[in-house]
């Protein structure tokens, strides 16, 4: 599995600064507030978010950032005496922060579409009107960007789906997902951490651990990598 590329920091181009409207702020506890940005699951969005998180790490009166899908997560050392204060700090730094790409290495991960392990590929088929093969096409063409990690150690979730592809969680979830399975979860693309309950539908599997624990650095993604799955195997 070929892995390019170092992390850089690029600036965005102009147009990923449209997303220009102010943020939504929601307390988490006592110490913690939830930053989310305005639009939809896209990259302006994350984009700056990433720099948000930059723009904050010099603060010494936060303990922690965790970014995710289109939000942040800002925990302070203490809980904060004046949450206006809190608010409007929160709101000006937001308008500061330029939109950032992190030029992320590439990972290319070999696929085996279809077969044994794709129980959710009708699925897709049925509510997007594609057939598998059309399916498997459209997925493997796109490009992915990892947004952030989470649910499950080392778990990435991807944008750059076609829109097209996009199919609703399941109801009910498979009690026993295998972890490498290559799964879509509305408009996201994802490839499963671990083995056990999951409500993202499966099409294809990979042989390859996103987490390991005992490597230099556990999570094989980070935010701001780019995705490509390369079709190994097509069982149709």
């Amino acid at each position: 599995m070929p892995v390019m590329s170092q992390p850089d920091i690029q600036p965005a181009s102009a147009s990923a600064l449209a997303c220009s409207a102010t943020i939504t702020l929601s307390t988490i506890g006592a110490r913690a507030w939830l930053v989310e940005a305005p639009g939809g699951f896209d990259l302006p969005s994350q984009r700056r978010i990433w720099s948000l998180a930059r723009l904050l790490q010099a603060d010494e009166a936060i303990e922690a950032l965790i970014p995710g899908v289109t939000n942040l997560l800002v925990l302070f050392r203490q809980i904060p005496d004046d949450e206006a204060a809190v608010r409007a700090s929160l709101h000006a730094v937001w308008e500061q922060a330029q939109a950032i790409s992190p030029r992320g290495k590439l990972i290319e991960i070999p696929v085996h579409y279809g077969g044994e392990h794709a129980i959710d590929l009708d699925a897709v088929c049925c509510h997007t009107g594609f057939s598998a093969r059309e399916v498997v096409r459209r997925h493997h063409q796109s490009e992915y960007t990892v947004f952030a990690l989470g649910s499950a150690p080392g778990f990435g979730y991807l944008h750059g789906l076609d829109p097209q592809l996009a199919t609703p969680r399941k109801k009910v979830p498979s009690l026993s997902m295998l972890k490498g399975t290559v799964t879509i979860g509305g408009a996201q693309a994802g490839v499963s951490a671990l083995t056990g309950p999951n409500g993202w539908n499966a099409i294809g599997f990979a042989e390859l651990d996103v987490f390991d624990p005992y490597a230099e650095s556990p999570a094989l993604m980070a935010p701001g990598d780019r995705i490509r799955f390369l079709p190994q195997r097509i069982e149709l």
